[in-house]
C-alpha cells in the first residue's frame, strides 16, 4: 500500500511512481533544504545579548539564540537564566531597522539607529524592539533574520510540513541528543492533539523502531509519523480512479480532474502540470504517471485548495467607477486595543494597510507647539503626531495595492492647526495626495480605482461645492434640478459660509472626490446628484435605512459613496456584521481591524480574492441606478432560482490543541458552515462533534435551519479516525440553498465542543461563494488572528448545483 504524506521526497533507488520509494528528509537538522549555514546563522546560533524594549523606561537584557533548525528563536531573561519564550520564524513577516517604532523612536538620543530593529509577527501579535550591544550585532541579526524569512515564504507545501515534522521532533525531543524514547513519543503525542491508549502507542513506537534501540531516529521517526498520518479515505479516492491501485496515468488523472474537480479546460495540460509539479519520484514523473503520495500533494496544494487560485490574483475590471466596488475599510485606524484607554500606534496603520486596507481614518486634535495630534478625543486613549500618520502613510500606501486610499479626516482642530493639516498632507504626501480631479471638469460619475492608481483621496469637509474649485467651464457641469435656485440654494450657501468659518481653505482644497455631506434622504441627494460627494451613517442609522428604503439604499450606492461606522457604544472595539451593509451596496463599511472575529473573518474573506488589493467589484444587479434589487425582499430577485451548495465534511488534518488547554486534553472537534448573505440566505449547519475515543456524537444543526434532502456522494468512505482530535473523521453532509449566491459569504469554522459552557474556536477559514471550486478540496484553516496555522486543514467535498433551466423544466 502507497504511504500517504504530504512531504513525501524522493530517496535514492525509489520505486516505479508507486509512492514506495518516498520518504521524508527529516532532522538533518542542522540546516533545512535551501538554506547556508552562513557565519551569520552560525553567530546567531551561538546566541547574543541584545536589551529588548517595551517602553522608555522597561528596558531588559536577554540572552537570544538560533536553534539548530535554524526556524526557531528562543530568548532568556540575562538575570534568571529562565527561558522566557521562542518563535518560529514561519512567525515573522519582516524585520525594520533603526528607529521605526514608536518605542525605538523614544529612545533616538540614548542608542543609535544602527544598534536599533524591530521583529515584526503576522497578524495582531505585537512587535519585538530589539537593541544590539553593537551595529555589527545588530546586522548580523537583521540580515540573517531576512534570510531566513525568504527561505521561510518560499518553502512549497512538502517543506513547510517537513519544517512543521522537525518542529515537533524539537519540541518532544527534551535531553536534544536527535533521538526519542517511549516517554517523549507520548509527551509528543499529547503535545500534538493525539489521544492514544499506551498499548496501542507502544506498537507503533515498536514497529518504527527497526533498530531495536528503545529509541526512534531519524528515518523511524518518519515511519511513526506516517502511521500517525496515514489518509485512508485519500487512499480510498485515489484507487477508484487507479487500475491498477498503486498509480494513476495521465489518463486516468484527466478522467479524474474532470469527472470530480470539474477541470473542464485544457485539462490535460493541466494533469501534465499537477504530475511535474507534485509528483515526488523522477521515475513517475518521466513516466507522466502520479503516485498516491503525488496525488496527495496535489490535493493539499493550491491547485486543491476550496479557494479559486485564478481568483487570488487581480480578476475583476478595475475600469468601473470608484462607487462600484465594496472597499476594504477601517474605523478609527490609529487604535490597537479599545476606543477609551487603548494605545494610539501608527502600526494600526501599518497592519491595515498590510492587509490591504484602502480607506483609514484619522482624528485630528490641536497638539502642543502647534503640532496637530491623532487620538481618540474625550477619552483617554494615547496621542500621536499627524505628522507621523502621514509619514506613514506616505511610506505603506502603495506596498500592498496600486489603487487608491481613502483618508477619512475626523477634523477636531483649530483653524491654525488646519492650516498646519495641509501644509503637512502636501509637503509629506506630494503627488501621492490628490488635489484636483482626474480631467480638470466637474465630474458627471466617480472616478475608476485604474484611474486613481497611487493616489491618496482626502475624505472630509469641504467649503462649497467642486465646481467653484475647477477651471473647468461651468457648462461642463451635470443638470441640477430646477430646485437649485431659490430655498436649496440660500441653504447651500449659508452652509458654505459656515463652513467657512470654521475650515481653513486650504485644508478644504485637498478634498475632491469625497466631501462629508449630512445625509438628508436619497431623494435629496438624488436631486443635487453630486457623485463627488460622501454621507457617513452610523450602524443603527444604516439598518433603518436597509429596512425602511433597502431598493432605494441599493439605488443610491451604485452612484454615491456611502461610509458606515460602528456604533459609538462599542467602547471595546468590538464589531458590527458587515454583511447587511454589503447586502445594500454601501462600500465603505469600516470595522475596527485590531478586533479578531467573525465580523473579521468576513471581511478578511471577501477581500483576500482579486490580488487583495482592497477593491471587489460589486454584482451588476448592484451597479445599477434603476435596480429593482432589495435584499429583504425575494420578489425583487431576478434569476432562475435558487442554487443548491452541497457540502460533505470528510475528515480534519492535524488540528490543533486549544489555546490554554488543561495538559492531557484532547479537542472533541466539529464543524460549523456558516452562509452570510441576504437574509433568506443566512443559514447555519454543524457536523456531530468526534469524541476523543472516536465516537461521533450530537446532531449539532441549528434547529432554525431548514435542511433539504440529501443526494448521496460518491465515493463516502466510512471509518473512524484512530486519532479523533488529530486527524477526526465526520463523513457528513451538508446542504444550503442560495438566492443571491453572488453576496454569499461561506465560513467553515472548527470549534471544540464543550458540554458545560460555549465551545472553544480552532480554526476557521471564509471566502465568497464566488471564489469556490468544486469536487474533493482541502481548506487550509486560520488561527483567530487570520493568520495560517499549516498544516491544520479540512477535507471536502464540494458540489454546485444550478437550478434547471427553462428548457428542463
Amino acid at each position: 500500500m502507497a504511504s500517504l504524506l504530504c512531504n513525501a521526497r524522493e530517496c535514492p533507488g525509489g520505486g516505479e511512481g508507486q509512492g514506495q520509494g518516498t520518504t521524508i528528509q527529516i532532522y538533518a537538522m542542522a540546516d533545512l533544504d535551501g538554506i547556508q549555514l552562513t557565519d551569520t546563522l552560525e553567530q546567531m546560533q551561538q546566541g547574543t545579548l541584545m536589551r529588548k524594549v517595551k517602553s522608555k523606561s522597561w528596558k531588559k537584557q536577554r540572552y537570544f539564540k538560533l536553534q539548530d533548525d535554524c526556524m526557531t528563536i528562543w530568548y532568556q531573561s540575562k538575570r534568571t537564566g529562565k527561558t522566557e519564550s521562542a518563535f518560529s520564524i514561519s512567525d515573522v513577516e519582516t524585520v525594520r531597522e533603526g528607529h521605526q517604532s514608536e518605542v525605538l523612536q523614544s529612545l533616538a538620543e540614548e542608542f543609535p539607529p544602527e544598534r536599533c530593529f524591530t521583529i515584526v509577527f503576522y497578524g495582531r501579535r505585537g512587535n519585538l524592539d530589539l537593541i544590539a550591544g553593537s551595529a555589527e550585532e545588530a546586522q548580523c541579526w537583521v540580515q540573517g533574520l531576512r534570510q531566513l524569512i525568504e527561505v521561510a515564504t518560499s518553502m512549497d507545501q512538502r517543506e513547510k510540513i517537513d519544517q512543521w515534522i522537525r518542529d515537533w521532533f524539537q519540541k518532544a525531543d527534551k535531553n536534544k541528543d536527535g533521538r526519542m524514547n517511549f516517554k517523549e513519543v507520548q509527551r509528543l503525542l499529547k503535545m500534538m492533539n493525539v489521544d492514544m491508549n499506551e498499548d496501542h502507542a507502544l506498537r507503533l513506537f515498536q514497529a518504527a523502531d527497526k533498530s531495536e534501540s528503545g529509541t526512534l531516529e531519524g528515518e523511524e521517526f518518519v515511519l511513526f509519523y506516517k502511521a500517525l498520518t496515514q489518509r485512508e479515505e485519500v487512499l480510498s479516492l485515489f484507487q477508484d480512479f487507479s487500475e491498477d491501485g498503486k498509480k494513476l496515468t495521465l489518463l486516468e488523472l484527466v478522467d479524474f480532474l474532470r469527472q470530480e474537480q470539474l477541470e473542464d479546460e485544457d485539462t490535460e495540460d493541466l494533469a501534465m502540470e499537477l504530475i511535474d509539479k507534485y509528483e515526488p519520484s523522477e521515475t513517475a514523473r518521466a513516466r507522466h504517471v502520479l503516485s498516491a503520495d503525488g496525488f496527495l500533494m496535489y490535493l493539499c496544494s493550491p491547485e486543491g485548495s476550496i479557494f479559486n487560485p485564478q481568483h487570488r490574483a487581480l480578476w475583476q475590471d478595475m475600469s468601473q467607477p470608484l462607487c462600484h466596488y465594496f472597499i476594504s475599510s477601517s474605523h478609527n485606524t490609529y487604535l490597537i486595543e479599545d476606543q477609551i484607554r487603548g494605545q494610539s500606534s501608527i502600526e494600526g496603520y501599518i497592519r491595515a494597510l498590510k492587509r490591504g486596507c484602502r480607506c483609514l481614518e484619522v482624528d485630528c486634535w490641536d497638539g502642543p507647539n502647534g503640532e496637530p495630534m491623532v487620538y481618540h478625543g474625550h477619552t483617554f486613549t494615547s496621542k500621536i503626531p499627524f505628522r507621523e500618520v502621514v509619514s506613514t502613510l506616505g511610506k505603506y500606501a502603495f506596498k500592498t495595492s496600486d489603487y487608491p486610499v481613502i483618508l477619512s479626516l475626523e477634523n477636531h482642530c483649530s483653524m491654525e492647526q488646519q492650516e498646519v493639516l495641509a501644509q503637512q498632507l502636501k509637503s509629506i504626501l506630494g503627488e501621492q495626495l490628490l488635489t484636483t480631479t482626474t480631467d480638470g471638469h466637474v465630474p458627471s460619475q466617480l472616478p475608476s480605482p485604474e484611474e486613481l492608481k497611487h493616489k491618496i483621496l482626502l475624505k472630509g469637509k469641504k467649503i462649497g461645492r467642486l465646481e467653484d474649485m475647477l477651471d473647468g467651464p461651468g457648462d461642463e457641469a451635470p443638470d441640477v434640478s430646477d430646485d437649485d435656485n431659490g430655498a436649496e440654494a440660500e441653504e447651500e450657501r449659508r452652509r458654505a459660509k459656515k463652513d467657512k468659518e470654521s475650515l481653513a481653505q486650504a485644508l478644504s482644497d485637498c478634498v475632491v472626490y469625497c466631501k462629508n455631506v449630512s445625509f438628508r434622504g436619497f431623494q435629496e441627494a438624488r436631486s443635487h446628484s453630486r457623485p463627488s460627494e460622501i454621507s457617513s451613517l452610523a450602524e443603527a442609522k444604516a439598518r433603518k435605512l436597509i429596512r425602511d428604503a433597502g431598493n432605494e439604499f441599493v439605488r443610491h450606492n451604485a452612484w454615491q459613496l456611502t461610509r458606515i461606522y460602528p456604533s459609538g457604544m462599542r467602547t471595546d472595539s468590538s464589531n458590527y456584521s458587515p454583511q447587511e451593509m454589503w447586502n445594500v451596496g454601501c462600500q465603505i463599511v469600516a470595522l475596527n481591524f485590531q478586533t479578531a472575529g467573525m465580523e473579521m473573518d468576513l471581511c478578511d474573506g471577501l477581500f483576500s480574492q482579486n490580488g487583495r488589493c482592497g477593491y471587489v467589484l460589486k454584482p451588476p444587479f448592484m451597479r445599477d441606478e434603476e435596480t429593482p434589487f432589495n435584499p429583504s425582499d425575494p420578489n425583487s430577485w431576478e434569476g432562475p432560482g435558487p442554487i443548491t451548495l452541497t457540502i460533505q465534511v470528510i475528515s480534519g488534518q492535524q488540528l490543533p490543541k486549544v489555546a490554554n488547554s488543561k495538559d492531557g486534553a484532547i479537542i472533541d472537534p466539529l464543524v460549523r458552515v456558516e452562509i452570510h448573505g441576504v437574509p433568506a440566505d443566512q443559514a447555519r449547519q454543524e457536523t456531530k462533534y468526534i469524541e476523543n475515543n472516536g465516537e461521533a456524537h450530537g446532531g449539532a444543526r441549528d434547529p432554525a435551519v431548514p435542511m433539504w434532502p440529501v443526494p448521496a456522494l460518491p465515493h463516502p468512505p466510512s471509518t473512524h479516525s484512530p486519532f479523533p482530535g488529530f486527524n477526526p473523521r465526520w463523513d457528513e453532509t451538508l446542504q444550503f440553498q442560495l438566492h443571491v449566491p453572488e453576496l454569499a459569504l461561506v465560513r467553515f469554522v472548527v470549534e471544540d465542543y464543550d458540554k458545560t459552557s460555549r465551545n472553544d474556536f480552532v480554526g476557521q477559514f471564509t471566502l465568497a461563494f464566488a471564489n469556490i471550486k468544486p469536487g474533493y478540496r482541502h481548506i487550509h484553516l486560520l488561527s483567530k488572528d487570520g493568520t495560517s496555522i499549516p498544516p491544520s486543514s479540512l477535507f471536502v467535498h464540494i458540489r454546485i448545483t444550478e437550478p434547471p433551466g427553462p428548457e428542463q423544466d
